[in-house]
């Protein structure tokens, strides 16, 4: 009975709203996906430090910064709460892995692979990491932490049932990796793209890199799938709402000013020879 009620507390309490106006399920609050998120982080660093699997490529993280750095001055105008946030980006040395991804709180990572597979732009790398910090700023990391979360409840029950918020804790620990893993909804996709075509347009970006950018996502895709998109929609399926939707914002930047650059940290092996 005790079990119940702790897990009807829970959910009650679980209720929150997107930027878009979405209900969304999180009983694990963005404060503490920030909180979880930072330790993953750090311990995801000292992995990729001691195998040296950072990037040695400073024109590759002069690049990153720069146009990330634009993205998080527009995430500050106009979410004031990622002011606050402790924005890095781990540049990961691996020229297969077609990946990006943003923790609650601004910890990035890209890798190389994105840039050698893609050939990008900085407008269509604009729309990766538009993309990417809209997950962010639309707290789905919490999101998804609570997903993971609840699913240990259900398989905890004797824990919960004896203390629960210590089981959510450490559970949280846990789901803040998983997070990383775990696929975002078809649905939390979708804002995330809305978001980020969005902020990329206020950033200065041309909106219809977000078009040839799915196409090359989607050219990629019939060779081998990205790792980027084991997480994604099938890119055939977005382009129409993309299109559409670049028509749309095009209107809120139409000059393409460039908005000033935020100082990101860059994470990337600084030591090597240029």
């Amino acid at each position: 009975m005790r079990f119940l009620v702790i897990v009807s507390a829970l959910l009650l309490g679980a209720c929150s709203t997107s930027p878009t106006g979405r209900s969304q399920f999180m009983i694990i609050s963005p404060q503490s996906a920030i909180v979880q998120s930072q330790k993953a982080y750090a311990d995801t660093l000292k992995q990729l430090e001691s195998k040296e699997q950072l990037s040695s490529d400073h024109r590759l993280a002069d690049r990153v910064q720069r146009i990330t750095g634009r993205l998080v001055s527009t995430a500050h105008d106009h979410y004031h709460s990622s002011r606050t946030w402790d924005w890095s980006v781990a540049l990961i040395d691996d020229p297969e892995m077609v990946n990006a991804w943003c923790m609650a709180g601004g910890r990035m990572a890209v890798y190389t692979g994105l840039f050698e597979q893609l050939k990008l732009t900085d407008d269509e790398f604009a729309q990766i990491m538009g993309h990417e910090i809209a997950h962010a700023l639309a707290n789905h990391t919490a999101e998804q932490m609570s997903r993971a979360v609840a699913m240990q409840i259900g398989l905890s029950a004797v824990n919960v049932a004896s203390d629960g918020n210590s089981a959510a804790n450490q559970g949280a620990q846990l789901a803040a990796v998983l997070a990383l893993q775990l696929p975002n909804s078809r649905t939390a996709e979708s804002e995330a793209d809305t978001i980020g075509l969005e902020l990329a347009t206020l950033a200065g970006y041309d909106p219809q890199a977000a078009v040839t950018l799915w196409r090359k996502m989607g050219d990629l895709s019939d060779k081998r799938p990205p790792e980027f998109l084991s997480t994604h929609p099938d890119p055939t399926t977005r382009l129409s709402a993309l299109r559409d939707h670049a028509n749309e914002v095009a209107g809120l930047n139409p000059k393409q000013i460039k908005a000033p650059i935020y100082p990101v940290n860059i994470v990337y092996q600084k030591d090597a020879v240029k």
